[in-house]
């Protein structure tokens, strides 16, 4: 595989698992197979590029007594990469630190962790990283070697033993690499064999070598672990989001259920009060056309139509109530017209008014009618049988997602939004029972001023009669 299929496939691997993102790159370096890696990680001034020149038998990293390591600095020699890296907290915007630790986790198989001796035991800072360092080489194999640095600086033995127990007793177990740059570089220039082996520079040189004949190895061992590691991840995601999907198709399912049982109910309980309406009305005036004359006029056929209407709206009342409580108000936006009060639901499946018998007893009254309003009803409260196909895999049965309708995902996260509303917000329950209340409130009121009118044409009607008598 090239390097940049690599990448792309790093890249989408950390879309999905983003914290991922440091193994992922950690991955591709051991991938790419170059040279082994030493990093030089520790404060400012404690000596790490002074211990990097003596390490590789020249001056090849800058040495000052004021900052000079600002940014990460390499060089190869016999095979290895060696990398000087910016003291912690020299700093005050911590992007030293950054680059340190970028050095540190991502880049190195062996961590050369400086502290000078002068300074007594570990920091807070120090220590915490340390840790994180020694957890790392448990999990990956990586190794960290512990170097304490400027051991010429002490005053005698005893010193560097107290120094030793403190940091022993921060790190219990922790191998100590005593060392002086100063008496290595001395012993060097002065061919004194004795201040060479003082300086501690060659028996860290050898523990160098050793770790370096494991590197391969432990990258190995690192590699299985991390592909292992994401992949099992990964396999947890998916098996969690098709768990959730699940549910979701179950949740999906039963409000569907739910909402076909609530939709035949209140269909079936408008259609009997429609039916008990219409089946105590005698002569069918509302089919006499009103003449000129009855414009202004209270008539038999204008009162039984508003007689119908009012039952009607009773009806599309109880109706829209149960739709809102489920979510289905309002039309999918392609359905819109430039009218938006006429944007609804009911007024699609409804229409806007019944004023006769047979169209109440069409609607409500005949099996074709309420089937037709279960239909369509139904049809508006967009099922989503569509969404989650199955598909064959390498490790079995996968269900994705696929030819999803985004105009009725949205209808669906709309109406979820609103039943949510309408479960968990009190208030907007209250709004909302309010306003139906409101309506039949009203519906009542024409209801009893449609009687008074009949009261009034009825005793017009005894009045008639008695004068023609």
């Amino acid at each position: 595989m090239s390097s940049k299929l690599r990448e792309q496939a790093a890249h989408d691997v950390a879309s999905v698992l983003p914290e991922r993102a440091h193994d992922l790159a950690r991955l591709l370096i051991l991938i790419d197979d170059s040279e082994p890696v030493v990093t030089v990680v520790g404060k400012y001034n404690h000596g790490k590029s002074s211990l990097l020149n003596e390490l590789l038998g020249r001056d090849a990293f800058a040495v000052s007594d004021r900052r000079e390591t600002v940014r990460l600095s390499d060089r190869v020699r016999q095979g290895v990469r060696w990398l000087d890296a910016p003291g912690l907290d020299a700093d005050v915007g911590s992007e030293d630190d950054r680059e340190a630790l970028r050095a540190a986790w991502l880049k190195s198989d062996i961590r050369l962790f400086v502290h000078a001796a002068k300074e007594g035991e570990l920091d807070a800072k120090e220590l915490t990283l340390l840790t994180e360092l020694d957890a790392d080489r448990v999990r990956t194999g990586r190794q960290t070697l512990f170097v304490l640095s400027q051991v010429d600086q002490l005053p005698d033995a005893a010193a560097l033993r107290n120094i030793g127990a403190a940091i022993d007793r921060q790190m219990p177990g922790i191998t100590l690499n005593a060392v002086s740059s100063m008496r290595h570089r001395k012993g060097l220039d002065g061919g004194k064999k004795l201040l060479l082996e003082k300086s501690g520079i060659p028996a860290l040189q050898t523990a160098l070598r050793a770790e370096l004949a494991r590197v391969p190895d432990a990258r190995a061992h690192e590699t299985t672990l991390l592909i292992g590691e994401i992949r099992d991840e990964m396999r947890r995601l998916r098996a969690a989001r098709l768990t959730s999907l699940e549910i979701l198709r179950t949740a999906q399912q039963q409000q569907k259920q739910a909402f076909d049982r609530s939709l035949a109910a209140v269909i079936d309980k408008v259609s009997g009060d429609i039916g008990a309406m219409l089946n105590a009305l005698g002569t069918d005036h509302a089919i006499v056309p009103d003449t000129a004359k009855d414009a202004y006029a209270i008539t038999a056929g204008k009162l039984e139509r508003a007689r119908i209407q009012i039952a009607y709206s009773h009806a599309c009342i109880e109706i829209d109530a149960m739709l809102a409580g489920h979510g289905v108000i309002g039309l999918p936006a392609e359905q819109h017209t430039a009218a938006k009060s006429l944007n609804s639901v009911m007024i699609a499946v409804m229409g806007v008014s019944v004023k006769f018998r047979k169209d109440l007893r069409r609607m409500f009254c005949e099996a074709t009618g309420r089937e037709r309003m279960q239909r369509e009803f139904t049809h508006y409260y967009a099922g989503f049988d569509d969404i989650v196909v199955e598909r064959t895999g390498a490790d079995g049965p996968v269900r994705e997602v696929a030819g999803v309708d985004y105009g009725r995902l949205h209808a669906a996260l709309s109406r979820a939004i609103r039943e949510c509303v309408l479960s968990l917000s009190s208030h907007a329950e209250q709004r909302c029972r309010a306003s139906i209340a409101q309506l039949m409130k009203l519906a009542r009121r024409l209801e009893a001023s449609l009687a008074t009118h009949e009261e009034g044409l009825l005793d017009l009607k005894a009045q008639v009669r008695s004068e023609s008598v």
